[in-house]
This record gives C-alpha cells, sequence and structure tokens, in this order.
C-alpha cells in the first residue's frame, strides 16, 4: 500500500500549494490553466481510448455500457447528489457548490479513471511493484496543483475516494490473483478514457456534459462478464 499513500499524499500536496497559490493568480490565468487542464484531460481520455480500442474483443460493449450507465445515473440523480454531499461537506452556497462539485468531478475522473490508477495497485498487489503508482502520484501532483488552483482546497477530498478506490482493486488482485480477466480492464479503459475525454471538453467550455451521470457505465463491464461466466457454466 506504500505506493497509494504515496499517490494520495501527492494529492493533498499538490491541493495546498495550489490553494495558495490561488491568491495571487488573476481571472485570465485561470482561465487559461484550465483550458490547459481540459485539453490535458482530453489528451488522456483519447490516449486511454486509442491504446484499448484495438485490444476490444466486444466492441460494441463501451456503446452499450455507457448508454445504460448515463440513463442510470440520470435516473438515480447522481450529479444532483453529488452537488448536494459537496454543498453538505464544504458548505458552500450554490455557486461556489457548482464549482467545486465540477472540480472534484473531474479530478475523481482523473485520478481513479485510468489505466494506472487501476493497473497500478494490482501490480503492486501481485509483484510488490510500485512504479506505476509512483508515476501516477507525480501527475496528480501536477493535477491536484492546477485544479485546486480554481476550485480551493477541496480538491484534496478526492484522495480520500482515491485511497478508497485503489485500495479495493489492491486488495481484489490479492483475492483473485491470476483469475483477473486483462479483457475486462480494456473495456474499462475505454470507458474511462471516453469520460475523462468528456471531462476535458466540459472543463474548456465545449460543451456541458454531464459526465457524473455516465459514471455507472463503469459498473456494466463486469457485470456483463460475470453473466458471460455463469452462462458457460451453465451450457457447458
Amino acid at each position: 500500500m506504500i505506493g497509494t499513500l504515496f499517490n494520495c499524499s501527492t494529492i493533498v500536496a499538490g491541493s495546498f500549494i495550489g490553494s495558495r497559490l490561488k491568491r495571487g493568480i488573476k481571472a485570465e490565468y485561470e482561465d487559461i490553466l484550465l483550458q490547459a487542464l481540459g485539453l490535458a484531460a482530453a489528451a488522456v481520455g483519447v490516449n486511454s481510448v486509442v491504446q484499448s480500442m484495438p485490444k476490444s474483443q466486444y466492441p460494441v460493449l463501451f456503446i452499450i455500457s455507457l448508454a445504460i450507465g448515463a440513463l442510470l445515473g440520470e435516473w438515480i440523480r447522481l450529479e444532483e447528489r453529488f452537488k448536494i454531499i459537496i454543498s453538505r461537506c464544504f458548505r458552500r452556497k450554490l455557486s461556489a457548490q457548482d464549482s467545486l462539485a465540477q472540480g472534484l468531478s473531474t479530478a475523481l475522473l482523473l485520478f481513479c479513471v485510468g489505466s494506472l490508477s487501476i493497473l497500478g495497485p494490482m501490480q503492486s498487489a501481485l509483484y510488490g511493484d510500485n512504479t506505476y503508482l509512483f508515476t501516477n502520484g507525480m501527475l496528480d501532483f501536477v493535477t491536484s496543483m492546477v485544479l485546486s488552483s480554481s476550485y480551493g482546497f477541496g480538491i484534496a477530498a478526492a484522495a480520500i475516494v482515491l485511497f478508497v478506490w485503489q485500495s479495493f482493486f489492491y486488495c481484489l488482485a490479492l483475492l483473485l490473483s491470476g483469475a483477473l480477466d486483462p479483457v475486462l480492464l480494456t473495456e474499462l479503459s475505454i470507458i474511462g478514457g471516453i469520460l475523462i475525454f468528456s471531462s476535458g471538453l466540459s472543463i474548456m467550455g465545449l460543451g456541458k456534459f454531464k459526465t457524473m451521470n455516465m459514471i455507472p457505465a463503469l459498473l456494466i463491464p463486469p457485470l456483463f462478464f460475470c453473466l458471460v461466466s455463469v452462462w458457460k457454466q451453465i451450457s457447458g
């Protein structure tokens, strides 16, 4: 868990530094920083999709997952509930709440939904190799610094979610060592890349995407693979 703790600490440190720099950054500089971050997020998303798409054995699964996940997220009003939670936790007014909610949703996607954040804890659990997590930590340090310069120190709350997220995959790798299907990780990387790309477009102001409501799409591939496994056992 050393790699995960390092990764989380870089987010807290980056958020602290960025929130202190916020006082000295003019509005026009904040805008250009957001544009730069949006471009970076879009590039990371596209790269994840481009790398994973050729490896997919179910090329339509990501489309179905996004459709079902978006409908599910809209049905349970995930984005709205997320904003309410942020408002209660940080006691912000509505305008600040919307801003911080957007920043945190972007942070959660950038920090959690990526191959390094998923494969890193697995690599650490199975082989004791923290290279992925150390690399991810340095990337998250810069990202959290930029985000907190615009949204405030509240971005550091993403470190808590990241710890739970990576701990889940760390424990899962220990429990299911040798049984994890790389095909599933490929499908998750495709959907995650699309969500990050969507978030990047929103940051740049090129569209208002309800990216948070689409996050349940990440639950569809594991469910699909479970159903396929059960079907094979029944038919076989």
